[in-house]
């Protein structure tokens, strides 16, 4: 029995309790509801106690964030923390993102977790709307400007002074020369009446038809002034334009002679860089305080009697009178141009010679030339023509034309003496080249008789030489002895 009633008390507390669940389902669903939905959210009852307390949240005023790492013991009121990611301390300027967590702990122990993201953009300077961006463009496009218009500016003067030049010659040069500014063009010879542009700088002027002379070419080299660096150079080193004329005489209108005066600084430097005054002007330059010339003058000369007749009363006054626009003036009847520099040697033969006269002469200005500077440079030209005639009529005596004759064959004596290892080496490479064409054409012979008849000709030959030589020195020692 004891046992029976130990069964019925759990039977009936469970009849009790059942009731109860029933009314309450009941009170929950209505009547259209399914109550199987309800027992797939388990978890409702816990949602609906979540959103009451998130808004008795927003209802509540405020939390009070503080920004240490760790929450005030003292206070029972709401408490806020917050964490950075990463380990960082605090902002970095350097970063460009910065990502933080603030926890904020209220009184009834619930904890809402904010994340929030802080960009800091640093825009570069070059996408920077400013002017400061654009330094380098604005520099290379001011100084192309800059070299355009020099060039256009620096070509138009060098022009200016050219034609400036040419107007104030012109009438001289057609009163003493049949063709003046022939181009070159045309097969016959043509005077066109004006300068020859070799390039910006540079003009040419080829004059002929004149007793006693081939031709005379003028070349005006003015200074660079259409290229912008030369310009800047001439700062730091000024420098003139320049007038060079070169005139080709006759072989038999100039004596052996070889002469030069100008600048002290010319002089040295032609002396060292021209054949004919290397050669023949060994001595160093010359003071010409006894022809009257000032001392920034300095003459070279072959022998006294030339610098006795060229330097003249009237060649003296063109000199005195335009010292400071004569740069040099050589005459030469071995004029062969400047040193030849050979790596591997000197040249085997004399390099050919012309009878030749040159004039360097300064323009003005130290190259703030005006076209009213050219002017001053048509007396220089009347002195070219002088010079001309006056070498025309220069003859040596008989002592000096001896002296001249020596020392040409002391040059070509030196020369050749300079030269034959040359011209041995050259000889046996000959030889050499001859033995083996010689062999080659043995060789190719299709022949084999012709062939056999060929080689032994060649050893007759080579036999012979030996034996000529054998009796060259027989007749040697009979001699010694």
């Amino acid at each position: 029995m004891r046992g029976i009633y130990l069964l019925l008390i759990p039977t009936l507390l469970l009849l009790l309790a059942l009731p109860v669940s029933r009314g309450r389902y009941n009170d929950d669903f209505d009547d259209g509801e399914d109550l199987a939905d309800f027992d797939d959210n388990d978890f409702a009852e816990f949602e609906d106690m979540n959103d009451d307390l998130a808004a008795e949240a927003e209802t509540a005023p405020p939390p009070r964030v503080s920004l240490s790492s760790q929450p005030d013991e003292d206070e029972d009121e709401d408490e806020a923390t917050v964490e950075l990611e990463d380990g960082q301390d605090g902002f970095d300027d350097s970063e460009t993102q910065v990502h933080c967590q603030v926890t904020v702990t209220y009184a009834y122990e619930k904890t809402i977790n904010m994340k929030c993201a802080v960009l800091l953009i640093i825009v570069p300077a070059h996408l920077q709307n400013s002017w400061e961006s654009y330094y380098m463009e604005i520099l290379m496009v001011t100084g192309l400007l800059a070299y355009i218009m020099n060039y256009i500016i620096g070509k138009n003067k060098n022009s200016r002074l050219a034609q400036a030049w040419f107007n104030s010659h012109r009438e001289l040069l057609e009163s003493n020369f049949a063709l003046v500014g022939d181009d070159g063009t045309s097969k016959e010879a043509v005077s066109t009446g004006k300068l020859n542009q070799e390039n910006e700088h540079i003009y040419n002027l080829w004059c002929s038809g004149r007793v006693c002379c081939e031709g005379m070419l003028i070349q005006l080299k003015f200074l660079k002034r259409q290229d912008l660096l030369n310009v800047l150079a001439r700062m730091m080193r000024p420098a003139c334009d320049q007038v060079q004329i070169k005139v080709t005489l006759n072989e038999e209108d100039m004596d052996t002679f070889v002469f030069a005066v100008g600048t002290k600084k010319a002089m040295a430097r032609l002396q060292k860089e021209m054949q004919d005054l290397s050669e023949f002007c060994g001595d160093k330059p010359k003071s010409g305080a006894k022809y009257g010339l000032p001392d920034s003058l300095a003459i070279l000369s072959e022998m006294g009697e030339v610098t006795d007749g060229v330097m003249d009363n009237k060649m003296v006054h063109y000199i005195m009178n335009h010292a400071d626009k004569i740069e040099s003036i050589h005459f030469s009847d071995q004029f062969s141009g400047p040193k030849v520099m050979q790596e591997e040697g000197q040249p085997l033969k004399l390099p050919e010679t012309k009878k030749t006269l040159l004039f360097t002469f300064n323009v003005p200005g130290m190259g703030n030339t005006s076209p009213k500077d050219m002017d001053t440079l048509l007396p220089l030209m009347n002195m070219v023509i002088y010079s001309i005639d006056k070498v025309k009529k220069l003859r040596l005596n008989r002592e000096g034309k001896q002296k001249a004759d020596r020392n040409r064959a002391r040059v070509e004596e030196n020369f050749l003496k300079q030269t034959h290892a040359q011209r041995q080496e050259a000889a046996q490479t000959r030889r050499e080249e001859k033995k083996r064409a010689e062999k080659e054409r043995i060789m190719n012979e299709e022949d084999p008789e012709r062939q056999r008849r060929l080689e032994e000709a060649a050893q007759r030959r080579e036999q012979k030489k030996i034996e000529k030589k054998q009796m060259k020195m027989k007749q040697i020692k009979v001699k010694a002895m």
